[in-house]
């Protein structure tokens, strides 16, 4: 009698919705936690609208994607938190040394703006992310020893900084989610996600390119310094 896990053919078909080049491509690229037109995806991977239109088809089936009609338009966004969660995840798993080399300068600065600091999907990663995670521990306003989870401390810096936390829905509060470009975990979670909309709010960090990549302002640098002690040479 077969004892095969039930859950092994839905676990496949994940696996091979997910192991496309095109398919993973434009996951990664939803990770800006922004809404995206199908064109602009197809440019992005350098495909057809054609077929681009077909991935995304597989994508919204499968779950992964969640889409919007505005006229002529089709935007796409990936699902939900757990979603971005899972690409992040996965992404992290990939070795540095495997990702293609840049083959131009620009290439050459795009990965160096995103590897300073840029959006996880709602939370910041990259240098910036760490720099802010690591002063939150520090100053004991989060704790790392047993899993993520923000100390009576941290929650009382999150209302004096006038930072809102949402915790009326199932996410976490705090979680970790490894960091693909420094291998170590930043904060996510609604904290996380908190922190970041505030800091884009308040324009501490603003996006940059067309991708990810977020960079700290003057404002930004005084603010951080200010409320967590976090040295500007730390966000360049």
């Amino acid at each position: 009698m077969s004892r095969k896990d039930p859950r092994a053919a839905g676990l496949a078909r994940f696996a091979a919705l997910v192991a496309d080049e095109t398919r993973a491509a434009c996951l990664l690229a939803l990770l800006d936690g922004r809404a995206w037109t199908a064109g602009e995806l197809a440019r992005h991977c350098g495909v057809a609208a054609s077929t681009l239109s077909e991935h995304l088809g597989k994508l919204v089936a499968g779950g992964l994607l969640a889409e919007e009609r505005q006229g002529r338009h089709r935007y796409v966004r990936l699902a939900d938190a757990r979603v971005a969660q899972l690409v992040e995840d996965v992404a992290a798993q990939v070795a540095p040394d495997a990702a293609e080399p840049p083959r131009t300068l620009r290439q050459s600065g795009a990965g160096s703006a995103m590897a300073r600091g840029r959006t996880c999907y709602d939370h910041l990663a990259g240098r910036l992310g760490i720099a802010v995670t690591d002063a939150l521990t520090a100053r004991g306003l989060l704790r790392q020893d047993t899993g993520f989870a923000l100390t009576d401390a941290g929650l009382r810096w999150f209302g004096t900084a006038r930072i809102g936390l949402d915790q009326r829905g199932r996410r976490p509060l705090a979680r970790a989610c490894l960091d693909w470009t420094e291998r170590r975990p930043h904060l996510a979670g609604v904290a996380g996600a908190a922190l970041c909309r505030h800091a884009l709010r308040e324009q501490w960090c603003v996006r940059i390119g067309s991708e990810r990549a977020v960079k700290v302002t003057p404002a930004g640098a005084h603010a951080l310094s200010e409320l967590l002690g976090i040295d500007a040479e730390a966000l360049r």
